[in-house]
């Protein structure tokens, strides 16, 4: 046996063996029970995050032709509009490179279909779509600048299209975003294909217009009293603004298309296509990855996660929050995660380099062919009676080591530190964060966080320090209408860094109905 398959071996066994895969700092339950209700009780329902989650699945059958007959069709109309705003451009058109005020528009939707069960056994197919109204999109040799509205659509797509012409491409998306097989006999829920699958390292992060979902098999059990698990093996992910599946951690490919493999904000540039051939490994990747959540102590939730990507890295993850139930109906509610990241290989297919690719100047010796690092965040909520609200403090701290590693949307001070569009996991960074959510009624829903980013000055390729202000609002216009804004405000404190200015405004408008 190889090198490489002993280290999956001993990755899966070990995984197994944790008998894991809740889901870290999450409330969804890994089997859920087939139910149906009444008829005018619309069929989902988004949560905070955009997480969809089912009031009514089907039922039991006991023939094929009703598993396809009694199985139910899920639809969603979308529109989602993107305005951002730069402080300072610096965008050339020659280099198609730098800072762009940049707008964006997507009109789709997602069409899904769950089958009936019969003896435990269902599938889903999951259609999505995204078209980009030509009146509030960038032209074509612009899409390089686009920041938040570029998974509305496709940049690979635009620039190459079918013919591999520089900027010829189209713009638009259809994707299969969900097809999977499952099996559920109440105890044990198994996946095998394409799912979504949330988790303290991957999020669906559906608040664009197509999921981020990932190709593989994963198993859900309850193994106790008020206690679950989860292990998952994928072979590829499907960021939101790609058409097709790519590896879970290559950046970039053989003839050096940035946009063609895993090209997520987060991604570490250094685990390029180029490094992994240069330095004679492979540049296909798996991952195994699992959790185990209980509940089994009142007023306790506790995560136990597990992440790796063999010969690349491997995650250990322990998170817990405590609720103190107060008198008057208030509650207090402190919480902590601590992240360790232990280097499997990927620092020598990186060298001295950070997640933007280039030289780590600044960073400590230990990083050159290395990513040993770890994180730790905490937080404390004052939770609101009759689940109005809450305020929370949070804070997080990155060992001045390597930056982590995470482009699978499960963003590692997500819930703590992390804003709107932020990405504060580089090495030596320290995040204060003051959050304010409150529901005024059955209607509106609004959600105020600040953040004070304090970046290493001495590490002059990542972003400078920064303020951050971010209100989110959420409007029920029906039962299955909802209107979401968003608005960032990011200002940049330079100082004599000589780092370039990041200060900018981002606004956002959604529209979603579910039917």
């Amino acid at each position: 046996m190889n090198k490489g398959m002993i280290k999956i071996s001993i990755a899966a066994s070990a995984l197994l063996c944790m008998g894991t895969s809740a889901m870290a700092g999450g409330d969804v339950a890994p089997v859920e029970p087939v139910v149906s209700v009444k008829k005018d009780t619309p069929k989902r329902k988004l949560k905070g995050n955009m997480v969809v989650e089912y009031n009514v699945l089907p039922g039991s059958v006991d023939n094929i032709r009703d598993m396809f007959g009694e199985g139910i069709f899920y639809g969603r109309l979308r529109s989602n509009t993107f305005y951002w705003d730069w402080d300072k451009e610096t965008w050339d058109p020659s280099t198609k490179k730098g800072n762009l005020d940049n707008k964006n528009w997507g009109v789709g939707g997602s069409l899904i279909y769950k089958s009936a069960v019969l003896d435990g056994f269902s599938f889903t197919m999951g259609y999505y779509g995204s078209l980009n109204p030509e009146i509030f999109r960038m032209d074509k040799d612009e899409v390089g600048g686009a920041k938040a509205g570029k998974d509305t659509f496709s940049r690979h797509k635009v620039r190459y299209g079918s013919k591999g012409d520089d900027y010829q491409g189209s713009y638009g998306m259809g994707v299969l975003g969900q097809a999977y097989l499952e099996y559920n006999n109440g105890t044990v829920d198994a996946k095998a294909g394409r799912q979504l699958f949330e988790s303290v390292f991957t999020a669906s992060n559906d608040t664009k217009m197509i999921p981020n979902t990932f190709d593989g098999v994963s198993i859900s059990a309850k193994v106790a009293p008020k206690t679950t698990a989860r292990v998952a093996w994928f072979a590829k992910q499907k960021l939101r603004d790609h058409e097709d599946a790519h590896d879970l951690v290559t950046f970039s490919t053989a003839d050096g298309d940035n946009w063609a493999n895993n090209d997520d904000a987060a991604v570490h540039k250094g685990l390029s296509y180029a490094n992994f051939v240069g330095a004679g490994e492979d540049t296909n990747h798996d991952m195994f990855l699992g959790d185990i959540k209980t509940k089994a102590v009142d007023n306790l939730d506790f995560t136990l996660s597990a992440l790796t990507v063999p010969g690349v890295v491997t995650d250990v993850v322990a998170e817990a929050h405590y609720r103190f139930p107060l008198d008057n109906g208030w509650a207090v509610r402190p919480g902590a995660r601590y992240f360790h990241q232990m280097d499997d290989g990927g620092g020598d297919v990186a060298g001295y380099t950070n997640l933007t690719g280039k030289v780590a100047t600044g960073y400590d010796a230990g990083v050159a062919n290395s990513l040993d690092s770890s994180l730790f965040c905490g937080r404390v909520d004052l939770e609101m009676p009759n689940k109005k609200g809450y305020f929370r403090l949070g804070y997080s701290k990155v060992a001045d080591e390597a930056d982590i590693v995470a482009p699978w949307r499960g963003f590692p001070t997500g819930g703590f530190t992390r804003a709107m569009a932020q990405y504060n996991w580089y090495a030596n960074t320290e995040t204060f964060m003051a959050r304010a959510h409150y529901k005024f009624n059955s209607t509106w829903t609004a959600s105020l966080r600040y953040a004070i980013q304090d970046f290493d000055d001495a590490k002059t390729t990542i972003q400078p320090d920064s303020n951050v202000w971010h209100l989110d609002t959420w409007t029920n216009i029906t039962k299955r209408l909802q209107m979401r804004t968003r608005i960032g405000v990011i200002d940049a404190d330079v100082g004599s860094t000589g780092k370039a200015d990041t200060s900018y405004n981002e606004y956002r408008l959604e529209f979603n109905y579910l039917f």
